[in-house]
């Protein structure tokens, strides 16, 4: 089953659910706020996506702005990238979509059609 990383209160992740709702997407929706995933969860999650890690980052949050991680992130190495992605579901990109050999950021509703 597909598990959607989400924040409530976030329009875009209320967007996505709306979407799979629509389409009859079974999935299971976990709160990133309450239930981040751990290091070691996003390091798979980053493998089986293919993505840069910087597209595990929330660049429009509050605490990436706060941060100042746009200045930060370049300069640090990727064991503190995830460390930093693990302190805190806020700073992660949402909707997280994890299927069983993929994952997407954000929504992206051509890019989530093509993969369900």
């Amino acid at each position: 089953m597909l598990r959607v990383y989400c924040y409530s209160r976030c329009t875009t992740c209320q967007k996505a659910l709306k979407w799979l709702e629509a389409k009859g997407i079974e999935h299971e929706v976990i709160d990133i706020k309450g239930q981040n995933p751990d290091e070691k969860t996003l390091r798979e999650y980053y493998k089986m996506s293919g993505l840069p890690l910087k597209r595990f980052f929330n660049t429009s949050g509050i605490q990436y702005r706060e941060l100042e991680l746009s200045k930060k992130l370049p300069d640090m190495s990727e064991d503190e990238q995830f460390a930093l992605l693990a302190s805190d579901g806020m700073l992660v990109k949402r909707p997280l979509l994890v299927g069983k050999d993929f994952v997407l950021t954000g929504f992206k509703e051509a890019e989530w059609s093509e993969k369900l």
